[in-house]
């Protein structure tokens, strides 16, 4: 029986000499390290050093967040990456009445720098790369953090790190917006601007198809729009005024690695190649690094089941190869238990061990590329390619990522998507171990990690504490300049740091820019 992919293209039955007829590896493939980058960002990739091995992480309090990070360090993480609860990714304070039940129990808590500090307590800022997963608030973290590394003699240009920042793929799959998309793209380009300047190391977003591919995008939508995405964010930086080669070194991207192994190593190759021509062809990018798609990739949390959860262990081993084999940058595995509770200690530890196996134990990391030249990856990826690309011209005929986000287009198609993997799932005809075929009549007990509800009480009182000390006059001072350049044309991030500086909140912060640009509600095309 004939199968087909997840981005419903067919998969033969064997592959061979025929399939890559007329094909040309020299305009395909080059060289690795090389434009057009299909076999990798960097001639060497894994050969000299593995990946970066990040484990996401934050829940409850900073005090907590903290410990889990210093567990993870010790057990071999390379990088950290900052998990932050739903109030302070929708810019509130923990005891703004909107927060009440969510507070710690997503991420972690952070309503001022005070949190901020305890966060990265005995963690040397200038020793270890940090993530943010942080879209419409990302400024204000990034900011507390800077601040934070200045407290502990850092200088800026020493951090090193990534915050998500990728406001657009909250319109379409996730929902974690603040403010209306133009004003939204104008503060990304303020911190593209403010990086250049004082944070020159730093990646300034992440543009991510992993929540897309969460919400049910397939993989040739899922590089289809995160690329439509960039291409918004870089339009939107050269009409700042900034030179493309002056930013978009520190561009970097966010994919997800299911367990299907060939085409996820065919959508990951096709993405590289696809960027490289945009950046060559239509921003005319002359340094090579601007037209590298660098990535981080996360394992699929969707495809994870609370049913017999042991077994995710092996789909997340499946899925981290497919990444590895992609040539991911960085990788987060997911911890076997995510689909009931946050990860306990010991499912975090597994996680990570589970990269570590790949990265030390198997012979992956041994040559660049390992499937360059096989007939199925080869085919898959110019057919991954050529579907991305289609849905691209697509939202370029609704005039961009923006206007093709209004018209509730990138959300329609990840929507059908999404219909088709239930439907298929529910006949059967898509199996899922554990869930639809090879099922089990009782489970073993399991205790999941709790988050203690008196962390939101515990935050309000750090919150009544604050206001009572800090200089009021100072705050209000900070706040009302920051509303005026948010007015004006001037950045925003200079004042903002200032606020924070003067330990204003959060949720202070926010509701300053919310009174001048607005917040978003969808139209009724959603």
């Amino acid at each position: 029986m004939a199968r087909e992919s997840e981005s419903g293209l067919p998969i033969e039955p064997v592959y061979g000499p025929d399939t890559l007829a007329g094909w040309d590896p020299a305009e395909k493939l080059g060289e690795p390290g090389s434009y057009p980058f299909t076999r990798g960002v960097y001639p060497s990739m894994y050969t000299g050093r593995p990946w970066t091995m990040r484990q996401y992480a934050g829940f409850g309090t900073a005090v907590e967040s903290n410990a889990r990070y210093k567990q993870l360090i010790a057990n071999g993480t390379m990088g950290l990456s900052v998990a932050f609860d739903l109030p302070t990714q929708m810019g509130h304070d923990s005891d703004a009445a909107i927060a009440s039940g969510e507070v710690g129990k997503v991420g972690v808590a952070i309503d001022s720098v005070d949190d901020m500090r305890i966060l990265f307590g005995g963690i040397p800022l200038d020793k270890v790369s940090t993530s943010m997963t942080i879209n419409a608030p990302a400024a204000l973290l990034l900011l507390m953090y800077q601040l934070v590394g200045e407290e502990q003699g850092v200088a800026a240009d020493k951090l090193t790190g990534t915050i998500q920042n990728d406001v657009l793929k909250e319109y379409i799959a996730r929902g974690t917006y603040i403010f209306p998309p133009k004003p939204s793209l104008r503060l990304i380009a303020d911190i593209f601007k403010y990086c250049r300047a004082e944070i020159p190391k730093w990646n300034t977003i992440s543009i991510s198809g992993y929540h897309m591919a969460e919400a049910g995008a397939s993989p040739a939508q899922e590089i289809a729009f995160t690329l439509a995405d960039g291409i918004e964010y870089v339009r939107t930086a050269v009409a700042a005024g900034m030179d493309v080669d002056d930013f978009a070194p520190r561009l970097s991207f966010f994919f997800v690695s299911r367990t299907t192994i060939l085409e996820e190593v065919a959508k990951f190759r096709a993405a590289r190649r696809i960027w490289a021509r945009v950046m060559r062809d239509e921003f005319g990018a002359k340094n090579p690094k601007s037209l590298m798609l660098r990535f981080h990739t996360q394992t699929a949390g969707v495809q994870l089941t609370a049913q017999q959860p042991e077994v995710n262990l092996v789909r997340v081993a499946v899925q981290g190869l497919a990444a590895v084999l992609g040539g991911t940058q960085s990788l987060h595995t997911n911890s076997f238990d995510e689909a009931i509770a946050l990860p306990t200690d010991k499912s975090a530890r597994l996680a990570l061990r589970t990269q570590q196996v790949l990265a030390y134990e198997t012979d992956v990391t041994a040559t660049v590329d390992p499937f360059a030249g096989s007939y199925v990856v080869e085919k898959m990826t110019d057919e991954v390619e050529a579907a991305a690309v289609e849905l691209m011209e697509k939202v370029e005929e609704l005039g961009g990522a923006v206007n093709a986000i209004e018209h509730g287009f990138q959300k329609g198609e990840i929507e059908r998507s999404a219909y088709r993997i239930a439907q298929e799932t529910d006949s059967g005809e898509r199996v899922v171990v554990g869930v639809n075929r090879f099922k089990v009549d009782t489970e073993d007990p399991y205790e999941p990690l709790r988050v203690d509800p008196a962390i939101e009480a515990q935050q309000a009182a750090r919150l009544a504490t604050l206001r009572a000390e800090r200089d009021q006059a100072a705050v209000d001072a900070a706040l009302a300049e920051l509303k005026k350049a948010a007015e004006g044309e001037d950045n925003v991030l200079y004042p903002m740091k200032d606020a924070l500086k003067a330990r204003a909140t959060v949720g202070e912060v926010c509701n300053a820019l919310r009174e001048v640009w607005g917040t978003y509600v969808p139209t009724d095309a959603f």
